[in-house]
């Protein structure tokens, strides 16, 4: 290296310390993208630049990566680390590959051929200067010729800089193809560029829309125009008056995204999640990239946990080198002072409802349309609300029904559902639930809230966001539907309606299949599990063990988080949480971990998070408890009598044929941790640690409670009314609650069932003439029986018989 480069380099190192803060993309490129660092780097760059050069050094030293300055040492060969594809643009023109650039690729291929065992990584990597995307209409910014460029890029998004690896390319692979070396080299150039392209695409989105253009073009649209007249026609108001109302509500619901807007919100997330919590867990973002550089039209469908979940959705995936998406946000989020900064942040605005209101309803969805046909990412949350138990909710399917319709009226790029697992170990709004779940009203957004919380800031643990597995809509109606593009008009609602309920569900479970658990719900569900909400520093921390093995060796799905940290270490992290309510006290025996009663409501919201990961070990758990000794057969016929229910209820993944399988190895897994004994087709408790077992035999008790209630209800009175049958179900277990001491919640929750109800008549609990088939509400209520305590029992009989009774006096 000449003594002029080392010079200049020294010089822009010292000035890039002091103006750029950068970004890798993945966090951890070695982990995500399987680099292997046994082997030999070559690092790919798209355009020849010292300072992107130095800038990729600094992070590949942070990151432990091969230092690109340093040379490979290949058999007595020493050759550069790194290469460009070209010089870059000069007046417009880009310059093809170099001299340089071909010598070098010549020379790997060489080696290739004469070394069998070589095989030299090519690793792309692009680093990003600033993330906006233009606007419409307008003339994009004039690239200044190299190092003027460079300098204005330094000072201007010197803080919004990103370093994006990408997979690595086996040079062994390449040096096999047909061609000679310079043709082998030009083919990968091709390609190189093509993906270079197509990564910058997905990291800036297309250019942001001309508003009032796409104003006039929506409501010019056939469907926009026959709504407007039908307007006119039933208000009876002149069509000017009818296209004024269309524009007005074009302008409640649209985003208006401002890139300046986007990145300052970047700086003040980034304050406010230091401030809230102690960083931010984001899984499988390769998945999400994968698809946007495939040129996927992407729609993201998290969970909802809390009002933050828009901002950290957002920020999570602008640093993970993606486009923020267009949000649908509740109308009731559009006041002073933060709606119209949400506006410039990407979201639109919905109504709660609209049925009946064909003008707006058509405008939306047009709207809607017409971001997917730009090829916007677009992100609404499927429960509709904020879940106030910490459950997901019954998914409420108007957008999804939109977005299949998107697809159906000509998109042309795929369309991908990405389910997001959203979760946090202490949520901002947990009291304020627990308030409204007592009968509080609930408190109209505004600003005073908005300070209220701002006010709460303080260090609440850690958060996560998990990209579930997606969901390609053309491949999936092409399996499930395979003549969905030939029908039209009223032939497609008879499909349509089944196919947007059928992939709800399965959103819902694979939201669920990216559970994040943490240290709060884990610990959280051990003491919910004692009647005390207490328990010796010991036996929780065995607890906590007993869970983290059944969790690792028995996968309810290779995207659940499961942490690895000791028990010792949560337990001690937990306590070190503000405000949690989980309480360390002495006596002369040791150490007990309690839960303040006060909190027990509270902490049933992170237990509900994870509630599906524990519900069938706790199933098998309880049923070995009370019969004390069950053939293994006998306990399978158990479970697949309830598991349906739990499964409708839960939003679990698991299909009836897999059960068995599943049961055997939590089975094993039992035995293996000696909480059970197995002496041929027999299950008996192993009574050295009974208690472990009725630990993990509560996880399911209240289930089993709500469940049986509404059994004796259908057989005290097989034709009651399924209105009925939800509101009396309702009060007695408002009665339960009280005399038992149940905390849950959604113990008593209409909803739950609702869905009991619905499931106990899609799996034939019904006869054809509406009411209860008898035999089988026994036989299920037979199974259930042993499960509940005889307290619990009486309390059900006695209440169900007197509500009966006072319904036929």
């Amino acid at each position: 290296m000449s003594i002029f480069l080392n010079i200049y380099r020294k010089i822009l190192n010292f000035m890039l310390s002091l103006s750029v803060k950068s970004n890798p993309i993945p966090s951890d490129p070695i982990g995500e993208l399987d680099l292997d660092k046994q082997k030999c780097f070559l690092y790919l760059l798209p355009y020849t630049s010292q300072t992107d050069l130095l800038i990729l050094h600094k992070n590949c030293l942070q990151l432990g990566l091969p230092d690109p300055l340093l040379n490979n040492k290949i058999n007595g060969d020493q050759l550069p680390r790194f290469v460009f594809l070209d010089r870059g643009r000069r007046f417009f023109k880009s310059q093809q590959l170099t001299e340089n650039t071909r010598t070098l690729f010549s020379k790997y291929f060489e080696l290739h051929r004469s070394h069998p065992e070589l095989d030299v990584q090519l690793v792309p990597v692009s680093v990003l200067w600033g993330r906006s995307p233009g606007r419409e209409k307008k003339l994009p910014h004039l690239r200044f010729l190299g190092r003027l460029q460079k300098l204005w890029a330094m000072i201007w998004f010197g803080r919004d800089n990103f370093v994006r690896f990408s997979k690595a390319v086996s040079l062994r692979d390449m040096a096999h193809l047909q061609g000679s070396d310079d043709e082998v080299a030009l083919k990968l150039t091709r390609v190189a560029k093509i993906h270079f392209a197509k990564q910058r695409t997905s990291a800036t989105g297309p250019r942001l829309p001309d508003r009032q253009a796409m104003f006039r073009q929506i409501l010019q649209s056939s469907a926009v125009q026959e709504a407007i007249a039908d307007e006119a026609k039933n208000k009876k108001i002149d069509h000017t008056k009818a296209t004024k109302n269309a524009e007005d509500i074009l302008h409640e619901i649209a985003a208006d995204v401002s890139h300046e807007s986007l990145r300052l919100a970047d700086r003040f997330l980034g304050w406010l999640w230091n401030k809230l919590y102690r960083g931010i867990d984001v899984k499988n973002g390769d998945r999400v990239r994968k698809l946007a550089i495939e040129g996927h039209e992407i729609v993201y469908i998290p969970c909802h946990r809390s009002h933050i979940d828009y901002l950290l959705l957002s920020y999570v995936l602008y640093h993970q080198g993606l486009v923020p998406p267009h949000i649908a946000a509740g109308i009731n989020l559009n006041f002073w002072p933060v709606g119209g900064r949400f506006r410039s942040w990407g979201a639109f605005f919905i109504r709660r409802t609209f049925s009946g209101n064909r003008l707006y309803s058509t405008v939306f969805r047009q709207y809607l349309s017409e971001l997917f046909h730009r090829g916007y990412a677009v992100e609404f949350f499927i429960e509709g609300g904020r879940s106030r138990t910490g459950r997901l909710l019954a998914p409420k399917t108007g957008m999804l029904s939109m977005t299949l319709q998107a697809l159906m009226e000509g998109q042309t790029r795929p369309i991908s559902l990405v389910p997001v697992y959203v979760g946090y170990e202490h949520v901002l709004e947990v009291d304020t639930y627990a308030k409204e779940l007592r009968g509080a009203a609930k408190e109209k957004e505004n600003a005073g809230l908005v300070l209220r919380v701002i006010k709460k800031l303080r260090n609440m643990g850690k958060g996560y966001v998990n990209f579930g597995e997606p969901i390609t809509l053309n491949t999936y109606l092409n399996q499930h539907y395979p003549h969905w593009k030939e029908l039209h008009g009223e032939e497609s609602k008879s499909w349509l309606n089944a196919a947007v309920d059928q992939i709800a569900e399965q959103v819902m479970r694979n939201i669920n299949k990216a559970a994040a658990i943490n240290a709060m719900n884990l610990i959280g569900t051990v003491l919910l599990s004692s009647r005390q909400r207490a328990l010796s520093r010991e036996q929780l921390l065995a607890q906590l063990s007993c869970y983290q093995q059944l969790l690792n060796n028995v996968s309810y799905s290779r995207d659940v988080i499961v942490p690895q940290e000791s028990p010792e270490a949560m337990l001690e992290h937990v306590l070190g949480l503000d405000k949690v309510g989980i309480i360390l006290e002495k006596d002369n025996f040791g150490e007990i971990i309690r839960l303040e009663r006060s909190s027990a409501v509270l902490m049933t919201y992170y237990r509900n998070n994870i509630q599906h990961l524990f519900v069938l070990p706790s199933l098998i758990a309880s049923i070995v408890i009370h019969h004390e000794a069950i053939q293994q057969s006998l306990l399978l016929q158990a479970v697949e009598k309830i598991y349906p229910f739990l499964k409708a209820e839960l939003f679990m993944d698991f299909d009836q044929q897999e059960i068995k399988p599943f049961v055997a190895k939590i089975v094993a897994e039992l035995q293996r941790q000696a909480l059970i004994n197995q002496h041929e087709n027999m299950l008996s408790i192993n009574k050295r640690n009974i208690r472990s077992l009725q630990l993990l035999a509560a996880g399911v008790r209240e289930v089993v409670q709500r469940y049986y209630i509404t059994l004796d209800f259908l057989q005290a009175d097989p034709q009651i009314a399924r209105g009925s049958l939800e509101k009396e179900s309702q009060s007695v277990a408002q009665r339960l609650s009280v005399l038992h001491g149940i905390n849950a919640p959604e113990f008593f929750d209409k909803a739950v069932f609702s869905t009991f109800i619905a499931s106990l008549r899609e799996n034939g609990y019904f006869s054809e003439n509406g009411g209860a088939d008898s035999d089988k509400i026994a036989e299920l209520a037979r199974v259930l029986r042993p499960l509940l305590s005889s307290e619990v029992y009486l309390t059900i009989s006695s209440s169900v018989e007197s509500a009966v009774e006072k319904e036929k006096s």
